[in-house]
């Protein structure tokens, strides 16, 4: 179920000390090895997230768009969208059909290497109605209201300052909107839990056998252990500004699906 999730950082409040993995250090220290995170995995990111979840990440993230509630003509911000995922699925929702308005995805990343990996990917789907934005998270470069909807798979956790970032998406969505998070969360099983964390422990050797590297997935397994759970992420988003906020617990708790309305 495990995917590394991709990355739209931050450097707004460079000075203050915030959670990288295990480790404390500033924010723009996290913005900066974050982004060495994931020039290390583009390549192989799909191919580690298919052996890492047995294919599972996929179908969690289809979950997360149907969430979204997508229709024809809509405008979508796939934030910390990566390699395009999200994107492909979210394109095919808003496109045109049956004479509707086509509407439109911008996929925003602030890992240059991540985005030409979904650029070309999507390009390959067919993809024609996905737009790119380099873009950091907590300063997003888009006018108030701008989106319907806006999605992140698996990218909150490495947000530099997630209360900013929960901030812009409420800010970037036009009433009524809707902000679906899909991301790891914690098992609430005490016996799966303990399976979960015997698999997450074997990811760093399985990303040193793929990748070539292991501390990209030291790094993910720290960051699950150390995001907030269902509970004080559904109140970050409530603090945010977000109505209505609920929580759908997938795969026993190890992730969850946290949507709410502008």
């Amino acid at each position: 179920m495990s995917s590394l999730g991709s990355t739209a950082g931050s450097t707004a409040g460079s000075t203050a000390h915030v959670d990288f993995g295990a480790e404390r250090v500033t924010a723009a220290e996290k913005t900066r090895r974050v982004g060495g995170v994931f020039d290390a995995v583009a390549g192989r990111y799909d191919l580690m997230n298919d052996l890492m979840s047995f294919g599972c990440h996929r179908l969690l993230k289809r979950a997360a768009v149907e969430m979204a509630r997508l229709r024809p003509g809509k405008r979508v911000l796939d934030l910390a969208g990566g390699t395009g995922d999200v994107s492909a699925l979210a394109a095919r929702r808003v496109g045109e059909r049956n004479g509707s308005s086509a509407g439109h995805v911008v996929l925003a990343d602030i890992n240059r290497s991540m985005m030409r990996v979904g650029r070309n990917q999507l390009l390959d789907r067919g993809c024609v109605n996905v737009v790119f934005a380099q873009a950091d998270a907590a300063a997003l470069p888009f006018a108030d209201g701008a989106f319907d909807a806006v999605l992140v798979a698996f990218g909150v956790r490495n947000f530099t300052n997630k209360e900013a970032g929960l901030a812009e998406m409420h800010r970037v969505l036009a009433t009524g909107g809707v902000a679906v998070v899909l991301e790891f969360s914690q098992v609430v099983n005490p016996l799966l839990a303990y399976g979960f964390a015997a698999l997450k422990r074997t990811w760093p050797t399985l990303g040193q056998a793929v990748v070539g590297d292991a501390a990209p997935y030291r790094y993910l397994v720290e960051s699950i252990d150390h995001h907030p759970d269902q509970e004080a992420f559904r109140q970050m988003m409530c603090d945010a500004g977000f109505k209505a906020v609920e929580v759908h617990n997938l795969v026993a708790g190890a992730a969850a699906i946290h949507r709410g309305l502008k």
